[in-house]
């Protein structure tokens, strides 16, 4: 609707122009307005005039718009936040390749490794009691410590398996075929920190599932009567021939 009333307002001085031009250029008098034919062409060259004015004058206020809005767009910065298409999918990153034997002795022969012992302290007098008492039980019995879970279980499911692979134990009760047969941890007084619990009930489960005992052993509750009544009804007692 805007666009006819800009036309029409456009073509009207148009008209005029375009009778003037026509008296002008064929000696048109004011009789020969009543001829249909000079009046229809009257119409049409000074509709087009109009339209073609309209065109310009809406062209210079396009272009005046954009140069008084440009300093705006280059402090905003609304040009460089529009990303020219066509747009491609962004790439996924490839995962790491794994580094090979010669790449590990490389890293190897460039680091420095010092001692870090097995157990702490506490640990290592409570592992000192068991392994006598065990053996005084059944000599084919042995204690053995910081044990990988991913040594002593197997899982057909890949997923369950990671959960557990690195995961060790404090102790572990081996019979005289080196099957596992229970486990014992060893709770310090910091031990329930974070996330402890939270891995403790992983490896419980998963030793309840292979059929292996689990047991815990509390700081100030390992005196050697305490720690020979579990060992007494965790082992077997040896086959007397």
């Amino acid at each position: 609707m805007h666009y006819r009333q800009r036309s029409v307002l456009f073509a009207a001085p148009g008209l005029v122009i375009a009778a003037v031009a026509l008296a002008a250029s064929g000696g048109m008098t004011l009789g020969d307005i009543e001829k249909p034919e000079l009046l229809i062409a009257a119409l049409c060259v000074g509709f087009i005039f109009g339209m073609a004015v309209e065109e310009l004058l809406s062209t210079m206020r396009r272009q005046g718009w954009r140069t008084k809005n440009r300093s705006r767009w280059e402090k905003t910065g609304t040009r460089a936040s529009i990303v020219p298409g066509p747009w491609l999918p962004t790439p996924v990153p490839e995962p790491p390749k794994p580094i090979d034997a010669a790449d590990q002795l490389r890293i190897v022969m460039g680091s420095n490794f010092t001692i870090q012992p097995l157990l702490n302290k506490s640990e290592a007098r409570v592992l000192r009691e068991l392994d006598r008492i065990v053996i005084g039980c059944n000599p084919s019995w042995q204690v053995m410590a910081q044990v990988s879970l991913g040594e002593i279980l197997r899982s057909k499911d890949a997923d369950a398996y990671r959960c557990i692979n690195a995961k060790r134990v404090d102790l572990l009760l081996v019979d005289g075929s080196c099957q596992p047969r229970h486990v014992i941890e060893y709770q310090g007084g910091a031990h329930h920190q974070g996330a402890a619990a939270a891995r403790d009930a992983v490896k419980k489960e998963a030793l309840r599932r292979a059929g292996i005992g689990y047991y815990e052993v509390v700081a100030g509750q390992t005196t050697p009567s305490e720690l020979r009544r579990l060992v007494e009804k965790l082992v077997d007692k040896p086959n007397v021939a």
